[in-house]
């Protein structure tokens, strides 16, 4: 027997002996695997591993997304009813009846290998479902040993330990024999393995490429807006696809931007040093095209700068440089996965939306956007006209987009970009994401079909309009 054929029997038959689990005991397993990831000493023990493991990152950073992803995972859970009976509508006479999807397969990402395990693995459990995990090759241990933790923490409740496996030796071919012998894939992670999730045949929900990019409108704080930008952009080293990599400043509030960012240690670099940044960061490959140097991915600003041959004070929090026009032609406009932020400008909010649109659309499209303004007018705009997943205002981005204490956004660590970025939803990938429903109808008075109802006020339109133009 194949080292899967044994991990997916392990996890159906754990997943069968909590498929009559009430809610009570099923939420009992979500706080115990959340738990086991959120406590301190754990949070610790994991940060410290990851980054010493992966070289992504930094310890602090680390822990406190334990906290706030595991932690708001589990808050996101309390209270929700993911057994039977969800929901009933008795003028419609339909019941909804959760069910367990059966096995997922989660691929997890090595520049956030811990709090995510914890965060899916809350959302996944909550269903009655089990998981194996599939940790990134540069991160084997530090995700084994969230998994552990987190098996350990079942065994404690009495709850079968393989609801939560881990294939940790997996190649490309065996990766795909588990996509295919589960009933569903989640993957965060890369480009090539959210395609072999989407190919493996298995139902899947994958995520396309972040590229946050923000609008600093006229009337916005400076202070409180670059506060946030700079807070989202360094954490854990700019490791979130939902950290910005680029603001859209409206001209007449640049420099007031631009001393805050200074305030917050950023370094603005001058064009020559853009020049000796650019020639660091993006490297030609084997086919002669320009890839994103692994090197300085979630490094800090000061060593990104070193490597540069760029001095920097030794407190710099991010290295900032100024966008050129036209914007999407910028190579600093693509996701960078660094402390490093481009700066473009703008006159009217109209040249600040094609901006934004243009910057996504190359790449990561659907992803989301952020702008800090306190016109709803500006914010009404967005949300009518952006092909986006999600627009962020006036916060953090990288916290702000998978939920946070400051928002009502369903807490994740997997965002979905729609049909724009190639997924199959717009939304948070959560707990809902693992349910299968059955939809249970009674029969009510039969309603009668109407030509005139239907389509009636529809014809006498047409009819109008045709004799006006007469």
């Amino acid at each position: 027997m194949s080292r899967v054929d044994e991990l997916v029997q392990a996890g159906r038959r754990a997943q069968e002996q909590v498929a009559a689990y009430t809610q009570e005991q099923i939420d009992d397993v979500c706080l115990a695997a959340g738990w086991a990831l959120y406590n301190d000493e754990n949070a610790q023990a994991m940060s410290a591993l990851a980054v010493e493991e992966t070289g992504y990152g930094n310890y602090e950073s680390k822990v406190v997304k334990h906290k706030r992803k595991v932690g708001g995972a589990v808050e996101g859970i309390l209270g929700k009813v993911s057994v039977g009976l969800i929901e009933r509508d008795e003028e419609t006479g339909i019941s909804k009846y959760a069910k367990p999807v059966g096995l997922v397969c989660a691929i997890l990402p090595a520049t956030n290998p811990t709090a995510t395990a914890g965060t899916k693995a809350v959302a996944i459990l909550k269903g009655r479902n089990a998981v194996i995990f599939r940790p990134s090759s540069r991160a084997r241990k530090s995700s084994t040993l969230a998994v552990e933790y987190m098996r350990a923490a079942l065994r404690r409740i009495g709850a079968p330990e393989d609801l939560v496996q881990i294939y940790d030796d997996a190649d490309i071919p065996s990766t795909a024999e588990l996509m295919q012998k589960c009933d569903l894939v989640v993957a965060t992670g890369g480009g090539p393995m959210v395609r072999a999730a989407y190919s493996s045949g298995t139902p899947s929900y994958g995520v396309g490429a972040g590229n946050a990019v923000c609008i600093v409108a006229e009337d916005a704080n400076a202070q409180e807006a670059v506060s946030m930008i700079t807070a989202s952009k360094t954490f854990d080293y700019a490791t979130s696809c939902s950290s910005e990599n680029s603001i859209i400043v409206q001209q007449g509030i640049l420099e007031d931007v631009l001393s805050e960012i200074r305030a917050n240690k950023g370094y603005i670099c001058s064009p020559e040093e853009k020049a000796k940044l650019r020639e660091w960061m993006w490297q030609a490959n084997d086919k002669g095209q320009l890839k994103i140097n692994g090197k300085i991915v979630a490094q800090s600003a000061v060593r990104i700068a070193a490597d540069a041959g760029i001095e920097v004070p030794a407190d710099t929090s991010m290295l900032v440089v100024m966008g050129e026009e036209p914007a999407v032609k910028d190579k600093f406009a693509d996701e960078k996965m660094s402390p490093v932020l481009t700066v473009f400008t703008y006159d009217t909010f109209d040249e600040a939306l094609e901006k934004i649109a243009s910057i996504t659309n190359r790449y990561g499209r659907g992803h989301s956007m952020g702008i800090h303004t306190y016109r709803t007018d500006y914010i009404e705009r967005m949300g009518q006209t952006m092909l986006t997943s999600r627009i962020t205002v006036r916060q953090p981005m990288a916290a702000a987009n998978g939920g946070h204490a400051m928002n009502y956004m369903p807490p994740t660590a997997t965002l979905g970009c729609g049909t724009w970025g190639k997924n199959s939803t717009t939304e948070n990938i959560h707990y809902k994401h693992f349910l299968n429903i059955t939809w249970v109808n009674e029969p009510r008075p039969a309603r009668v079909f109407s030509e005139e109802v239907v389509w009636g006020e529809f014809h006498a339109r047409f009819r109008m309009q045709h004799a006006s133009r007469r």
